[in-house]
């Protein structure tokens, strides 16, 4: 089995993802502070039959990474898939966002997959194989008022992962993106009934997306089918950017 290291595993998509890949991989539950969700998840994942540990893994700070991925090796061997998965909101329109909401949104979401991915695909080069997901956004390619930090960092991951494919195809590693529209998680928590009812009457398909809409897609990128898929940003959005 492969060793799959998800990012903010521990909730939303990411557990979703980790769930997914637990059929067919080692997976590594990736958490910053959800230590009690990452153990509730790795015990559920294990005791279905499956193999899996959480790590702690600030990826704002490339000394938790080294230390993260040390542990993974030394306990699973290589990461070989690595989804990018973890991210922050700090949300305020343009002219009022603190330069500390604009530092931390940009180093967590884009300098962090930036670290974990350079510090992963070392060793998928040397295996000539590898996986990487980077879970983006609709807003990484639209905009959105009030999210330009977030926007901007999940459009930079876009940049990142099509630099990367035309870097590491040779070496049988692809690297793709996934934009989730509007998904049941902790940041859209906050989204009262009736925007909700709005954002659905945007929709092609007349639901708020779940985290299994995402790991889906996800599973198919990981897997040896999706090998000449590479480069690509694929709107999960349930037809919200068409």
């Amino acid at each position: 089995m492969k060793t799959a290291l998800v990012t903010g595993g521990s909730r939303g998509i990411g557990s979703a993802t980790c769930k997914a890949l637990s059929t067919n991989h080692k997976v590594v539950i990736g958490y910053s502070n959800s230590k009690e969700e990452a153990k509730k998840l790795e015990e559920s994942i294990n005791s279905n039959g499956g193999n899996a540990m959480s790590v702690k893994i600030d990826i704002s700070d490339k000394n938790s990474i080294n230390i993260a991925f040390e542990e993974i090796e030394e306990s699973y061997g290589i990461v070989e898939v690595l989804v990018n998965n973890a991210g922050i909101t700090r949300d305020n329109i343009l002219p009022r966002m603190k330069d500390s909401e604009w530092d931390d949104v940009i180093q967590t979401n884009l300098t962090g997959s930036y670290l974990t991915t350079q510090r992963a695909i070392k060793n998928m080069m040397k295996n000539k194989w590898g996986r990487i997901i980077f879970i983006s956004s609709v807003v990484g390619i639209s905009g959105n008022q009030g999210q330009s930090n977030y926007a901007a960092s999940k459009a930079g991951l876009i940049g990142l992962a099509k630099s990367v494919s035309k870097e590491m195809g040779a070496r049988n590693i692809t690297s793709n993106v996934i934009a989730p529209g509007y998904i049941e998680t902790d940041m859209t928590s906050f989204l009262s009934e009736e925007n909700k009812e709005i954002i659905i009457e945007q929709l092609s398909i007349k639901r708020i997306g779940k985290p299994e809409d995402i790991s889906n897609v996800v599973s198919f990128l990981c897997s040896e089918e999706s090998e000449y898929i590479t480069g690509q940003v694929i709107s999960v959005d349930g037809g919200l950017s068409v």
